[in-house]
């Protein structure tokens, strides 16, 4: 029962409650009346998690055994009143509040952490942090950098309440009086290695927990999502390469918030139709972070605010990249170029696989068939073109000592992973026998930084791609063997990971690390590599690092960008990848794709002529497969597939302006780049599940096709203005069937937004070159606004260093004026606008000026204004006028 008071105790010893200002904390008791077994079907918390389940074991456990047929819920589960922590101490600190567990009993798991602390922490109005951990002893927690701070929040938005007996833990939104977190959904257990605890969701609409291949929208019904980073060619229901313990809940009303748990360790987070979610790890402590927002993009601002912002791209690494492993020699690479540059068809950036290696050794060239690799990224580089190599983390120890410096260098330097004993790690990977190198230790980044400086005196590449980081091992543990007596190998409790064992395809987690032993880190691989390999890069070219790589954890997308793996060339992983980088973008890694056409298989002309046009609108474009697959690059397929290919990359080229400011807003303050409907129209249910159709920030809708032979495409227009991006015309609202021609993506424009524009070329380096232009649609009371931010698309820190443009644009009673906001890039007197379009103007104009003076301009039945044939300076504020 709850009791209310008016008064505070700073240690409530039994019963208490307080009133601390602002926040009201209640602290409450419920009694246990017995073995209490009649809970509801969806309401059941599984008490038998491990693969084997009896009757037996269910009730030596305590708990209750009730099979249900057709349904997936737990057989053995908790009974209401089985014994957990009490809350025995709550006191007030500077920053919030402290609470002391206990537990009388012991638990089904050895070695229960039977005292505990609870640090509660009011960081910002709208984000809480709470840590639960053992006081007397430490344990491995998660070192990525968080912001410090030195206030308590003063008016959060939040209300937070303790359970006494048994403990538990409750967030409220103060405006609506939503519960966000309630840990009374189920038992609390905190065991050496098993943590287990549970909440209550405030609705059905979950999104969030990867890396997997599922819709955007979670289902609650009985799905367990394990987080362990492995390598495996994606598949439903199964662990993938990435790590990203962070969902968001859309809660009905319009209001959304995230909750981050900051844990590396395998972890299951199982979602039921209560709705609930229960999250069990295997080590380290339950730290977590809940952002209030209250809107979607607020949230994963103040996400971002923890995590790190995503770092700003080169503008090359916009363009459009091309890559496959089988390639064979540099001459065939480079035929590839020249048949896209004959083609006319934008790229940007070349790319080989470990075929360019000799013998699959790191920072090796094939001096067979790759001889030439020198000559052919000076050719890409004067056609203003760039070049990206791989780098996977394994290094070869079999070659003959001093003949491969990254290994001999590495002896010296004590960079490698060691086993329990000591000893190098040796496992199996592309170059045989080999060692992995120790991110986790600053002397790692040091040798790694030699190796990559000196290959890049031989091969002038301009990003590192980051490939087989989870870390990725074709056997099992080591070459030697794991110490499979240890319970670090051998957990007991084993979360639900691909291949029944922790280190299947993998090194052993007894593995010894600077930061822990490979157990509580093995997630963080990739992370750390890729911190490495960008800070390596941005010494070395000083200029913007472009980093990609395979495996991510919580705060890499301040490094690198990710693509989603080895995909199948199919329809429905085609769809996929749509939800693939929504997510994505909600974890902080707004710099996504997946391998245009597929990765795996062979591709169809339909299906890739379909990929080419969804994959011009992925944030990161690349086409890219795999050895015993057929050519794919879209000069293999026929010539309509080609000049279809064409128009989507040149679109695509034409908005990169829009697309760049975008990733600048992303960068500074945590915006997404691509995102769901629901982001833009928060209060619209009906969006909350669409995951077929995305926008680029606020303004551009992408529709694609998803579907083989399909000629039309459903869309949903939520409630506000839109236009057809080719032909300005209004669409309705609602559900609407739209015409999809094989050489069409339908593109929509949000009525309200100035997109700024850019005549396209066939790679960046011209295009920068070209007149901009704006495209204005004009919102229901003609009314629009827009931004740009530019620079030179390559230097480090160019807003720090105020080398940048930027500039507001605004449309109302027929005039666009710009504003220039920041006016310190130094080529901005070549920025010049040559033409504006306005959709939504009521009636045709008699007469059009630009800084007063007439301009030439059309107006068509769609009432589209098309204004062309000007120059003016875009570092100097215009007006533009119509009558």
């Amino acid at each position: 029962m709850e009791l209310s008071a008016s008064h505070v105790n700073l240690k409530p010893l039994n019963l208490k409650l307080f009133l601390v200002w602002p926040l009201l904390i209640s602290i409450f008791v419920s009694h246990g009346v017995g073995f209490e077994c009649p809970v509801a079907t969806t309401s059941r918390f599984d008490c038998c998690p491990e693969q084997i389940k009896t009757q037996e074991i269910c009730e030596k456990r305590g708990c209750c055994w009730n099979p249900v047929k057709d349904s997936r819920a737990p057989d053995c589960f908790y009974p209401t009143d089985y014994a957990t922590y009490s809350t025995t101490e709550v006191d007030v600190t500077k920053y919030g509040y402290r609470a002391m567990l206990s537990r009388q009993t012991t638990t089904y798991y050895s070695k229960d952490i039977m005292q505990l602390q609870m640090d509660v922490l009011f960081e910002t109005d709208s984000r809480l942090h709470f840590k639960i951990f053992d006081p007397a002893n430490a344990r491995f927690e998660v070192p990525i950098e968080t912001p410090k701070f030195t206030t308590k929040s003063s008016s959060p938005a939040y209300d937070v309440r303790f359970g006494m007996k048994p403990f538990s833990f409750l967030v409220k939104r103060n405006l609506t009086q939503r519960v966000l977190f309630d840990t009374s959904a189920s038992t609390f257990i905190f065991s050496d290695q098993f943590i287990e605890i549970s909440t209550f969701l405030p609705s059905k609409y979950l999104y969030g927990l990867g890396e997997h291949l599922n819709p955007l929208l979670l289902d609650l019904n009985w799905q367990t999502k394990t987080l362990w980073s492995r390598d495996v060619g994606p598949k439903e229901d199964v662990n993938l390469y990435s790590s990203q313990p962070f969902y968001m809940v859309m809660e009905g009303d319009g209001n959304a918030h995230g909750v981050l748990l900051l844990n590396s360790n395998a972890m299951d987070v199982v979602l039921q139709p209560t709705p609930a979610l229960t999250y069990r790890t295997i080590g380290g402590i339950l730290d977590f972070y809940i952002f209030l927002g209250p809107s979607p993009t607020e949230v994963i601002q103040q996400y971002t605010d923890v995590i790190g912002r995503p770092f700003m791209p080169p503008y090359w690494s916009l363009g459009f990249h091309l890559c496959r492993y089988g390639y064979h020699s540099a001459n065939k690479t480079f035929d590839v170029v020249e048949k896209m540059r004959a083609a006319k068809i934008p790229q940007d950036v070349q790319w080989n696989d470990i075929d360019s290696m000799d013998r699959f050794l790191d920072f090796t060239v094939d001096q067979q068939s790759f001889a030439e690799l020198p000559t052919m990224i000076e050719n890409l580089h004067q056609h203003g073109q760039h070049y990206v190599i791989m780098l996977d983390p394994a290094i070869s120890s079999t070659q003959p000592k001093g003949t491969y410096a990254p290994f001999d260098d590495g002896l010296v330097d004590n960079v490698f992973v060691k086993n329990i004993t000591g000893q190098l790690l040796r496992a199996k990977v592309w170059p045989g026998e080999a060692v992995f190198p120790d991110f986790t230790n600053p002397i790692t980044h040091k040798w790694w930084l030699k190796q990559t400086a000196k290959f890049h005196e031989y091969i002038k590449f301009d990003g590192i791609w980051n490939d087989m980081n989870e870390p990725s091992n074709f056997g099992i543990g080591s070459l030697d063997g794991c110490p499979f007596n240890s319970t670090y190998e051998n957990p007991p409790y084993l979360p639900a990971v691909l291949g029944g064992s922790l280190i299947s395809k993998t090194i052993c987690m007894t593995a010894q690390q600077n930061w822990s032993m490979h157990y509580n880190v093995h997630s963080l691989y990739g992370y750390t590599e890729t911190i490495a390999t960008h800070n390596a890069l941005a010494q070395i070219r000083n200029k913007r690092p472009f980093v990609l790589s395979r495996s991510t954890f919580v705060g890499s997308g301040k490094y690198t960008a990710h693509w989603t793996g080895d995909i199948l060339s199919t329809w429905k992983h085609m769809y996929y990848t749509v939800p693939a980088i929504l997510n994505f973008n909600l974890f902080g890694v707004p710099m996504v794709g997946a391998d245009i056409c597929g990765f795996e298989d062979n591709t169809t002309e339909q299906l890739c002529q379909r990929w080419q046009q969804l994959g011009a609108f992925y944030p990161f474009s690349r086409n890219h497969n795999s050895l015993h697959s057929k050519d794919q690059d879209p000069t293999v397929f026929s010539e309509a597939m080609q000049a279809s290919t064409r128009k989507a990359l040149l679109i695509r080229y034409s908005l990169l302006p829009y697309l760049y400011t975008l990733f600048h807003k992303a960068n500074r303050h945590g915006y997404t780049v691509a995102r769901p409907l629901f982001f833009e129209f928060p209060k619209d249910t009906t969006t909350y599940s669409i995951d077929r159709q995305f926008l680029w920030g606020e303004a551009l809708m992408i529709t694609p096709v998803l579907e083989e032979n399909a000629l039309s495409v459903d869309a949903y227009f939520p409630d506000d203005v839109w236009y057809d991006f080719y032909t300005g015309g209004k669409v309705k609202t609602g559900h609407v069937q739209l015409p999809a021609p094989m050489d069409v993506i339908n593109l929509h424009v949000r009525g309200g937004y100035v997109i700024p524009m850019q005549n396209p070329a066939l790679t960046t380096t011209a295009s920068r070159t070209n007149k901009f232009a704006l495209m204005v649609a004009m919102s229901s009371n003609l009314t629009a606004n827009g931004a740009l931010f530019w620079d030179d698309g390559d230097t480090i820190d160019t807003f720090e260093k105020n080398l940048i443009i930027a500039m507001k644009f605004k449309a109302e009673n027929g005039t666009i004026t710009s504003q220039v906001m920041h006016d310190g890039y130094p080529e901005a007197t070549s920025m010049v606008l040559g033409s504006v379009q306005v959709l939504g103007v009521p009636s045709k104009p008699s007469t059009v000026t630009a800084n007063g003076k007439l301009v030439q301009f059309t107006y068509n039945s769609n009432m589209v204004l098309n204004i062309t044939d000007m120059s003016l300076p875009m570092n100097k504020e215009f007006s533009i006028t119509w009558t």
